[in-house]
């Protein structure tokens, strides 16, 4: 049997299989995708080592997610995918297939169709030629490891993008329950956005004791990635706050300006800015918006066991 193609390989024929522009559920087009790259019978039976799901269709999966992410997809409604102009500039630029770094690569090009790589991990990562020179070198728990941070960092990006595309009023709720998961809303965890047309400049309040005579107040902006939150926002949000409460948490999808930055710190006011990338570590951390797929345990001996 040939061995099953890696999950970049599935990347081009996933789009030709969208390329005729119909909007198809996941579930749909991951069979053709399948028989576009002619896989064997028991290719398509092939299981993760969980037992969980198929190997071709994580696989996919994972293209789709990188697909998505640089814009050669997009996803009209939950689970539904089509292709967009870039993805269809991939087909012609790499017929016989593209690898993540080639992609990776045109998103550099101010005029490409490709979006760079939204990625939210803010340290410095090792290029894939790097990775695939010290994987030798890396245990098995540190693979583990590296290969979740790579998950969380898609979801992130995912999850940002979700969170710019939504409603105000989704995303004032969604902080709203962010916080409250936090811990924030005290042993009666309850919480609540205010009133979209005479808020304030207020987005949502939350009680931390029953009687709400502590109570953390919350500003929501949902910007897209090309705009920041400067220092007249937050100088709006503090006069709001003045005879309400000496602190308040200023939340945005996007990031802040230096001269907010700089504001926040040296106001009388008490204000925690948290930006988008912050903003999804925290959901992740706390499983806001996200669900857990698989659980992986790591053994070892039990030396009193044997003592």
């Amino acid at each position: 049997m040939t061995e099953m193609p890696n999950w970049e390989a599935f990347m081009i024929p996933t789009l030709r299989v969208l390329s005729d522009g119909v909007t198809r559920h996941w579930r749909e087009f991951q069979p053709l995708v399948a028989d576009e790259v002619k896989l064997t019978d028991a290719q398509k039976r092939e299981m993760l080592p969980s037992g969980h799901q198929l190997k071709y269709e994580n696989r996919i999966g994972w293209g789709v997610s990188f697909l998505t992410n640089v814009g050669a997809l997009t996803r009209p409604s939950r689970g539904h995918y089509q292709i967009t102009d870039a993805g269809r500039t991939l087909i012609k630029l790499f017929p016989n297939g593209a690898s993540e770094k080639d992609i990776r690569r045109l998103g550099e090009d101010p005029n490409s169709p490709i979006r760079v790589y939204q990625s939210t991990i803010t340290q410095e990562k090792p290029s894939a030629k790097s990775m695939e020179a010290d994987s030798v070198a890396l245990t098995p728990i540190e693979q583990v490891q590296n290969g979740i941070e790579r998950i969380n960092e898609d979801v992130a990006a995912d999850l940002l993008q979700r969170l710019q595309g939504k409603e105000p009023a989704f995303f004032e709720q969604a902080v709203v329950d962010l916080l409250i998961a936090m811990g924030y809303g005290g042993t009666t965890g309850t919480g609540n956005v205010t009133q979209l047309s005479n808020d304030g400049g207020i987005d949502g309040v939350i009680d931390q004791d029953v009687l709400g005579l502590n109570r953390v107040y919350i500003q929501a902006k949902r910007y897209a990635d090309t705009n920041s939150v400067g220092r007249p926002e937050l100088q709006a949000f503090v006069g709001a706050l003045s005879g309400k409460a000496d602190s308040g948490v200023f939340i945005t999808t996007s990031k802040f300006s230096d001269g907010a930055r700089v504001y926040a710190q040296n106001v009388p006011t008490r204000i925690i800015l948290i930006d988008g990338k912050r903003l999804t570590t925290l959901m992740i951390r706390y499983g806001v918006g996200i669900q857990v797929r698989e659980t992986f345990k790591v053994v070892e001996i039990d030396e009193d066991f044997f003592a």
